[in-house]
């Protein structure tokens, strides 16, 4: 992304080894990149959730291949939006819900994380109830009677271990999802039209594939991302023994740079998938005539070009590996926005007793969003309207996060520069001018 012309390249006291550094002594390029990929890299892999997966396969299943456009059309916009945020972090050594509170009138904080909480608890609730239905796919067990395991399941490995276990844990999991790549080739799809639907945009005003669009769009630029981003950008600063406030402003080119490979190459790994998730449903379930897509067997069924009767299976692998790394960071970034906002001690690498209100609205908001599975709603339908809600929320949190970019008492000499702006303002642009069009639509 674009910088303003006059960097400000502010030092920092750093108790610990810096990643730069690091990377200086580090003569391997492989492991060089492998050390630069950290918040950005979790974030483009945590943006593939269920809700994400299950979005794409109904759009692919429904639509065919006119809706593949959206995954080059909206790769630089998360790029740009996800940088934004990471130098947001990196620039005023704070969260967003930090940057708010500081600078902004408590209604601008208290109404942007009431967006960014009621999405992520909704969220949350509807990628539990998917981790559950993966489950009833490979094991005999009633999908309602999971969900309760597995929320108190998730909160205990964030309260007594810690994300980075379960990132650990299940990120290889999440590598399933590439069996989408090959279950496209094997389905044969029609690779004229694929490249025709890619390149040229189709757009139909009406209700059904507007609100299709605001969902793609409300998943894969989502609300949690944002806080996420900014407030793992500290994180790793406090690792580094950046402990003050003072300490942990300001950013030097070299930072920023770093953090804008992070990002790109995790917003790259999102999109990937995103697109052959499509690509596989298009070739496979929209061919085949079903269009309707429910459940999470039916779902299952756009791998089976790949594994045959093992499509099932692979697709539960992929749903539980990212469904487990996406509900700690809704969770998460939650809490982190609560807790910066009202200046609580937050973060994921601490313990129970030092961040106590931390961790209470990681369990109320897991427990709140376990509710809504017993309401009864099919979990891939659930994890589609999770991705409209987030659709509609989205653009007034963008408006919020292109002000506080702009804003030199935040940013210093670091504030956006025209390609960012164009970028970033234009996301807000879309995403508010599809949710606008889904909302005239309906009923038509």
């Amino acid at each position: 992304m674009e910088e303003s012309d006059t960097p400000d390249n502010q030092t920092k006291k750093p108790d610990h080894e810096t990643l730069e550094a690091r990377l200086d002594r580090e003569k391997n390029p492989i492991k060089r990149l492998l050390m630069i990929l950290g918040p950005g890299l979790i974030t483009g892999a945590s943006d593939d959730d269920p809700s994400g997966i299950g979005t794409y396969t109904q759009a692919g299943a429904a639509f065919g291949f006119t809706t593949l456009w959206t995954a080059p059309v909206t790769l630089p916009m998360m790029a740009a939006v996800q940088f934004i945020c990471a130098k947001i972090g990196l620039v005023s050594g704070m969260g967003l819900g930090g940057v708010l509170r500081k600078y902004y009138p408590r209604w601008v904080v208290y109404g942007a994380i009431s967006l960014l909480v009621i999405a992520n608890t909704i969220n949350a609730g509807t990628d539990i109830g998917a981790i559950a239905a993966a489950i009833n796919l490979l094991l005999p067990i009633p999908a309602l009677a999971l969900v309760v395991p597995i929320a108190v399941g998730i909160v205990a490995i964030q309260i007594l271990g810690s994300y980075a276990l379960i990132s650990r844990i299940f990120k290889w999991l999440t590598l399933t999802l590439f069996g989408y790549i090959v279950a496209a080739f094997l389905a044969k799809p029609h690779w004229g039209e694929v490249l025709k639907a890619t390149l040229i945009p189709t757009i139909h005003f009406d209700h059904v594939y507007l609100m299709t669009l605001v969902a793609i769009l409300g998943t894969t630029i989502s609300p949690y991302l944002f806080f996420w981003q900014a407030s793992q950008e500290v994180e790793e600063e406090l690792q580094m023994g950046r402990e003050t406030l003072a300490e942990r402003e300001g950013a030097t080119d070299r930072e920023l740079k770093i953090a804008e490979i992070d990002v790109n190459v995790g917003m790259l790994f999102a999109s990937l998938v995103f697109y052959f998730v499509i690509l596989a449903s298009a070739a496979t379930l929209h061919a085949a005539g079903k269009t309707d897509i429910q459940t999470a067997t039916q779902a299952a069924e756009a791998l089976r070009p790949l594994s045959g009767p093992g499509a099932t299976i692979l697709f539960a692998l992929g749903l539980i590996g990212c469904g487990f790394l996406a509900v700690p960071v809704l969770t998460g970034a939650s809490a982190y926005a609560i807790g910066e906002a009202f200046g609580w001690k937050c973060g994921l690498n601490e313990k129970l007793h030092t961040a106590p209100r931390f961790y209470a609205v990681i369990i109320a908001s897991t427990l709140v969003g376990m509710l809504i599975n017993f309401l009864k709603i099919e979990p891939v339908t659930a994890l589609f309207w999770t991705a409209v809600i987030n659709g509609v929320l989205a653009p007034p949190l963008l408006v919020m996060i292109m002000l506080v970019s702009n804003n030199k008492k935040v940013m210093g000499k670091r504030v956006n520069g025209k390609l960012t702006n164009f970028i970033g303002w234009s996301t807000a642009a879309v995403m508010s001018a599809a949710a606008l069009g889904m909302f005239l639509t309906w009923g038509n």
